[in-house]
């Protein structure tokens, strides 16, 4: 979290449940709600089935231990509430634990369509339903893996990998492109826009390209990149990530999709 958030981690009590007061399970609600209408025809299956699994549902914000205890039944994976944004290598270390960290505020009305810093929703209606897929809840972890073997000199351009999967991921499936991307499916603009196709470009999943391609995390995508299986993020990580960053250095990012962000 930076410095000039005005947000504040909640903390649990001795219980390791979550104070959330009546307004806050109500935005949950709005939030909710708005996104399951918008996704029943653009997120992939295994999203849809995740929520269930997870039994999440609109009254009430989810408390991080019936989400860890849900996830550990289906996949053995889970999750940890963090304080605040948390350095690289922490994230890292808990992904290769199988611990999903999640922030513990939910935003604010004023913020409700579009909050930059990760909160609460982005976090468990986001992240944590595929994590029911083994699949994906076995490359999560073998990512955090592969992080903390290659070190930090390999860090910025293996968060592409993370960034163009498991936050803008797409995949294609007997209906059609879906998404499955947490950055996706917790957006409202940025679910219509993956998944219409306007102003955007679709590119098959490739390890190179990916780790050549530059991004912007205040915009709408201009790139997305497409996956035909969940098989296919496991075969991911099982290739030479670190040889594959290496080349990429070499031959040096792709010209940006988008305009410089003002300084």
């Amino acid at each position: 979290m930076t410095k000039e958030s005005s947000y504040t981690a909640k903390l649990p009590g001795p219980d390791g449940l979550y104070d959330y007061t009546p307004e806050e399970d109500a935005i949950w609600g709005e939030l909710y709600r708005r996104q399951m209408k918008l996704l029943a025809d653009k997120a992939c299956q295994e999203y849809l089935d995740g929520v269930k699994l997870l039994g999440l549902r609109p009254e009430k914000v989810p408390q991080l231990l019936d989400v860890n205890r849900r996830l550990n039944e289906t996949t053995g994976f889970g999750v940890e509430g963090v304080p605040a944004l948390i350095p690289p290598s922490r994230f890292y270390e808990l992904l290769s634990q199988g611990k999903f960290p999640l922030a513990t505020f939910l935003r604010r009305r004023e913020h409700i369509d579009y909050i930059e810093e990760p909160d609460l929703f982005h976090e468990v209606f986001g992240h944590c339903p595929l994590l029911t897929n083994q699949s994906y809840a076995n490359f999560v972890r073998h990512f955090g893996e592969t992080a903390m073997r290659l070190g930090k000199g390999y860090s910025w351009h293996l968060f592409r990998i993370f960034w163009f999967t498991v936050e803008f991921g797409l995949i294609n499936t007997p209906q059609g492109r879906r998404c499955f991307g947490a950055g996706i499916v917790s957006s409202p603009s940025e679910a219509k826009a993956a998944t219409e196709g306007t102003g955007c470009e679709f590119r098959p999943f490739d390890l190179l390209s990916v780790l050549r391609t530059p991004y912007r995390i205040d915009i709408l995508q201009p790139i997305y990149y497409v996956i035909d299986s969940f098989a296919d993020l496991e075969a991911i990580v099982e290739q030479d990530i670190g040889g594959a960053i290496l080349k990429a250095k070499s031959l040096g990012d792709f010209a940006p999709a988008f305009e410089a962000k003002a300084s």
